[in-house]
């Protein structure tokens, strides 16, 4: 028995580490992102997966990647009626990032299960569960990624979050860098030269942090010295700790694409004028970018942006105004969505009189008198965020 457990754990290091290496390649290659999705809902495991994004103040939604786990009838009719009746969008817009979350972490199951959404989409495909990570947040928006469980796998248990927990540092890194930078599958074999024409800073460095290659808005960040600095030909920080940090990131880098983990992800730089950078690693070890690495003796390429600061999402927004429940926001956002409260009880799939028990309460927190000055609080909130 000893030896059985050992291989399978020896076997699922080894997907593991592929499927590592896999998702960093989508960034040199975004065509390959179906395939890539195939291979992690098979590893977590679930019936599909998909990198999407929703928003909040609209209850409009598209997905960026998937693979073909759900028709393309569901898939659509998700983002052009369901998204806005699904009883989870709005509470996951209270996770924190790369945090896995579950249906049961949002809502009582029991309510789910009674839910509209439940009944007339997930229902007809056996769908049972759906486990996320939020990639990034914005005052409107929320990137994430997602495997949904179908019964033969049932909800989502303590190994789905594990696995889920191993693989979000990497998906956010790749999903990061990828809005860094543009990479045409016939330009990634000309590495170089791609990243010479991006507008972002990219440095490429050694495993001791030695600069090999540089952009031309790398050398003007560099040549600037506020933000990021060369230290005996090195890469470095204005401030000693983001320096620390990026040695750290350089020795991870050089062991491969597992070790690098969360460092790197978002690294945060100030220049002395206050200005906000953020940094995203990509290391260049193994798979696809390899031969990109070894031909500038390089182990990681760093790419450095200005950085915008966020204001909170609407619900979370709207939430700390007035100080209400997670069931309270629901019932808001449902009111406001799809009318009064019978069809708000039909959507969450809890009773009328339940609804107008919380609803009176919105109306008492909020000051709100009648369901047209919800709308308006809602509206007032989400054109206050326009970013």
């Amino acid at each position: 028995m000893a030896g059985i457990s050992q291989d399978l754990a020896a076997r699922g290091a080894h997907d593991l580490m592929e499927i590592v290496g896999a998702i960093y390649d989508t960034v040199l290659d975004r065509g390959i992102w179906p395939e890539v999705l195939k291979k992690i809902s098979l590893f977590i495991p679930g019936a599909a997966s998909a990198v999407f994004w929703e928003d909040a103040s609209s209850n409009q939604g598209d997905v960026y990647f998937y693979d073909d786990g759900i028709p393309p009838r569901y898939k659509d009719l998700y983002f052009s009626k369901y998204v806005g009746l699904n009883p989870i969008t709005i509470p996951r817009f209270f996770a924190n990032v790369e945090e896995p979350i579950a249906t049961a972490d949002l809502m009582p199951y029991d309510e789910f299960l009674k839910s509209r959404f439940y009944r007339e989409w997930a229902e007809p495909q056996r769908l049972v569960d759906f486990v996320s990570i939020t990639l990034e947040k914005t005052a409107r928006k929320a990137a994430m990624f997602g495997v949904f469980r179908h019964a033969r796998h049932g909800i989502v248990d303590e190994t789905a979050r594990r696995r889920m927990r191993l693989l979000s540092p990497h998906l956010r890194r790749a999903v990061l860098i990828s809005k860094v930078v543009d990479f045409k599958r016939d330009e990634a074999e000309m590495f170089a030269e791609t990243l010479d024409g991006l507008r972002a800073a990219v440095i490429l460095v050694d495993a001791g942090g030695r600069i090999v290659h540089a952009n031309a808005a790398g050398h003007a960040l560099l040549s600037r010295g506020d933000v990021i600095k060369a230290v005996s030909g090195a890469l470095s920080a204005s401030s000693r700790q983001a320096g620390e940090r990026l040695r750290d990131v350089f020795l991870a880098a050089a062991k491969g694409d597992e070790a690098i983990g969360k460092d790197g992800i978002a690294l945060p730089l100030i220049a002395r004028s206050g200005e906000r950078y953020v940094a995203h690693a990509l290391p260049l070890t193994s798979h696809a970018r390899l031969e990109a690495g070894r031909a500038h003796c390089a182990v990681a390429a760093i790419f450095i942006h200005q950085a915008r600061l966020e204001a909170p999402s609407l619900p979370v927004a709207i939430a700390e105004a007035y100080g209400l429940t997670m069931t309270e926001l629901r019932v808001l956002f449902a009111i406001v969505e799809v009318g009064g409260a019978p069809e708000v009880a039909d959507v969450l799939g809890i009773a009328a009189s339940t609804v107008k028990t919380h609803l009176g309460r919105v109306y008492q927190k909020t000051g709100a008198g009648r369901q047209a000055d919800l709308v308006k609080l809602v509206a007032g909130f989400s054109s206050s965020l326009v970013t």
